[in-house]
């Protein structure tokens, strides 16, 4: 059995190393401590079987980490971490496509039970909804965020290089429209820069504008 463990603290990755023996001794741990890493493992070992990853990454969303691997390793389940019981954030973690998910808070042999249930192919419920109706599908995509038509346009844009500038002449819009939907686009993908925005993009399947007609 093979688990990619994905978190930036050392710690809590050796103490997930330990307490996932619980599964089987001779359990093959990868470690992490970034997203991007965490890519670059999940294509270099085709026979992961679990991905165990921390919401709160330092480079990229968790969600959208979620997310990003889901379309490059779809067979792949991803178990997220989180460090309180937001039953919206749970919510928004299922409708991205999380195989469960689990409070660093809780107890290992929760975590254990959890984890066998996803590697055994069944879908654990959530604990906000454990004694109640699950949340319906157009519940979960209130709670999902996306970007508007025009943001996606202004992200197609970034994904090829253009500046803001650039940007407000193509789309016939005005400076501070165009900064405030960058503002709105690092917010989505949860990152502080154009890069990383545009990494992330990239690895959630947005693509660049085609180049204008006047270039």
């Amino acid at each position: 059995m093979k688990i990619l463990v994905v978190d930036d603290h050392a710690l809590v990755r050796e103490g997930l190393r330990q307490v996932l023996k619980g599964l089987d001794e001779q359990i093959e741990v990868l470690e992490a401590s970034a997203c991007a890493r965490a890519f670059e493992l999940a294509d270099l070992h085709p026979d992961l079987d679990l991905v165990l990853m921390d919401y709160m990454m330092p480079d990229l969303n968790g969600l959208f980490g979620l997310e990003a691997i889901g379309k490059s390793h779809p067979e792949l389940p991803v178990v997220m971490l989180t460090g309180s019981a937001d039953p919206q954030l749970e919510a928004r973690m299922l409708a991205r496509g999380a195989a469960g998910f689990l409070s660093k808070g809780g107890k290992s042999q929760d975590m254990l039970r959890v984890l066998r249930q996803v590697l055994s192919g069944e879908n654990p419920r959530p604990k906000a909804v454990a004694t109640g109706m699950p949340p319906a599908a157009n519940d979960t995509a209130k709670l999902a965020p996306h970007l508007t038509q025009r943001q996606e346009a202004v992200l197609a844009m970034l994904l090829a290089g253009a500046s803001n500038k650039t940007i407000s002449r193509e789309l016939y819009i005005s400076d501070e429209t165009t900064r405030n939907h960058v503002s709105a686009i690092l917010r989505f993908f949860g990152v502080e820069s154009r890069i990383q925005a545009v990494l992330a993009a990239g690895r959630a399947g947005y693509t660049a504008a085609p180049p204008s007609s006047e270039s």
